[in-house]
């Protein structure tokens, strides 16, 4: 409510915000464990959440109107306070402070810190909470620890609802001031049997490069999702309501996953305008922010392949030339026609297990990447830790990663999922599945490049020898690049016209 001086009573207990001056009457100062700039859905989310485990929170918002709503969803927790000025905001924080950032990527970043500076001391720790690029992290890790301040970069996964209730939580920093931060996120993220999703990761960047891979295994496994959704509408003739049940009842077997879940209820909302289901209104232009784009370059600039990853990627690229295509559809014509004589059943449960395989190495592929980005940028990752960590609150959750967090256990230097014995052993016996189904999406003209990739990846995994011995040959020929024998050392050149 409004004063007669004009300023916005957000509630009597925690302060007054003077819309004009942005001054502050506080009651107390220096008593909040911790801080949150930005205080749009998630930031506010996260307040709430943190206010529920019995923690006081104070949030910064330049907008009064955002600092005000969190004031008003916190109903009745008194430990809860907001502000829009800087200087009043970390006055209500226990020393060493620690303020999370959940503003935008990019220069947002660069802006709160610098903002925020000239009220901080040394020891106070700053978590930046949004999909940063990992190398921005490392120079704002450096630039801080030279001020003798504190920087996390830390990955947040769930949305708004895993923020509210419960979010895996990934962050990279330096490790003695993680002890600060600990008890809040252990208490806030989600649990998986009693173990929070959260842990400290590693060095510098490694919490954003961890969350980075992470999304890019996120597009690999929705585009093969799409690509399933695709089979089963034009492959198998299916109707909405029988493909919307095929998901529905997927989530309660091997491929149970937050993301099969929500498929599940997204193929089941009609449009209210409509008679339609929703999903048929929506249009097939895929937007995206960038982190599985930098999943792929980073993948390509370590020399480690994610090809499922990549093809996500282009696809949602591809998507974009909507005019194209349809141009497309109308000149470059298939006449080729899948005879199908099997029971839906059967053929579902073939497709059940190709996608099962394919999105087991799209996790392989993700996972790989950040063994050798770990030796690369000396993260010090424990991939045990992380496939735990992603057991509950992130997007890419899922019944799996109980397998895999198994596999680490009992090899914690697995170069890839794909050699342990008992995943790879179940993907072999599945290979048939995905064989076939690639088949018949051949056949039919349905696009399927994830499922290609994911398949080509293994069949050259598993190669002990590869093609590429002419590509080598070829090279010297051209460039004389040199080359190396498998009969003896060193590097060699020949004059091959």
């Amino acid at each position: 409510m409004n004063d007669e001086s004009g300023s916005l009573n957000f509630r009597h207990h925690c302060l007054i915000i003077k819309c004009k001056s942005k001054n502050l009457t506080i009651k107390e100062m220096n008593n909040h464990d911790f801080g949150i700039v930005g205080l749009g859905v998630m930031g506010r989310n996260l307040g709430l959440n943190i206010a529920d485990h019995s923690f006081s929170v104070v949030g910064m918002a330049r907008d009064p109107k955002k600092a005000a709503a969190l004031l008003t969803e916190a109903e009745d927790h008194m430990q809860v306070s907001s502000t829009t000025d800087p200087a009043t905001f970390v006055g209500l924080l226990k020393t060493p402070r620690a303020i999370m950032l959940m503003v935008p990527a990019g220069d947002p970043v660069d802006e709160t810190i610098a903002t925020l500076l000239p009220f901080l001391g040394k020891g106070d720790i700053i978590v930046d909470g949004g999909n940063s690029y990992f190398p921005d992290t490392d120079r704002r890790f450096l630039e801080l620890e030279a001020k003798g301040i504190h920087f996390f970069g830390m990955g947040v996964s769930g949305g708004e609802n895993g923020a509210r209730f419960g979010p895996s939580m990934m962050p990279g920093g330096d490790k003695k001031a993680y002890e600060r931060l600990r008890p809040i996120f252990e208490a806030v993220s989600a649990k998986v049997n009693g173990e929070p999703c959260v842990t400290y990761l590693g060095n510098g960047s490694a919490g954003n490069y961890v969350k980075m891979v992470h999304n890019g295994i996120e597009y690999g496994i929705m585009q093969l999702i799409a690509e399933t959704y695709d089979i089963l509408k034009k492959g198998f003739k299916l109707g909405d309501a029988a493909v919307q049940e095929v998901f529905s009842n997927w989530n309660h077997t091997n491929l149970q996953s937050f993301l099969i879940e929500i498929t599940g209820k997204v193929l089941n909302k009609f449009d209210e305008d409509s008679p339609e289901r929703l999903v048929n209104m929506v249009s097939d232009v895929a937007r995206s922010k960038g982190t599985g784009k930098w999943t792929s370059q980073d993948a390509m600039n370590l020399q480690v392949p994610v090809p499922t990853i990549d093809a996500a990627v282009n696809m949602r690229d591809l998507s974009k030339y909507k005019s194209q295509r349809v141009l497309a559809s109308k000149q470059l014509i298939w006449a080729g026609n899948a005879d199908i004589f099997e029971e839906e059943s059967v053929l579902v449960n073939r497709l059940q297990d190709a996608l099962y395989f394919a999105i087991v190495n799209t996790y392989a592929q993700g996972l790989a990447q950040l063994q050798v980005a770990s030796d690369t940028y000396n993260y010090g990752l424990n991939l045990e830790d992380i496939t735990r960590i992603w057991r509950g609150g992130c997007i890419i959750r899922s019944v799996s990663l109980e397998d895999f967090r198994k596999a680490y256990q009992r090899d914690p230097k697995l170069p890839n999922l794909l050699l342990d014995t008992v995943i790879g052993n179940d993907l072999s016996a599945k290979q048939a599945a995905i064989r076939d189904t690639i088949k018949m999406a051949i056949d039919l003209g349905l696009p399927v490049p994830a499922y290609m990739a994911s398949l080509s990846y293994f069949d050259a995994y598993r190669s002990a020898a590869l093609p590429t011995n002419l590509i080598q040959a070829q090279r010297d020929f051209f460039g004389a690049h040199l080359y190396e024998r498998t009969d003896r050392e060193g590097t060699h050149h020949s004059q091959w016209d």
